[in-house]
C-alpha cells in the first residue's frame, strides 16, 4: 500500500537541507508521480 498512490507531487527543496531530487526519490518511492521538482534556496 503506498501512501501517494495515484497523487501529483510539486518538490520544492532547498539548498541547505533536503535537495528536490531526494524528496522527488521518496515521494514516488510513496507511490506518487512527481510532476516538478526543483532545488532553491532560501536566504
Amino acid at each position: 500500500m503506498a501512501i501517494l498512490q495515484g497523487k501529483k507531487a510539486i518538490i520544492i527543496g532547498d539548498r541547505d537541507g533536503i535537495p528536490g531530487p531526494a524528496i522527488a526519490a521518496c515521494a514516488e518511492s510513496a507511490g506518487a508521480e512527481v510532476v516538478f521538482s526543483s532545488t532553491e534556496c532560501f536566504v
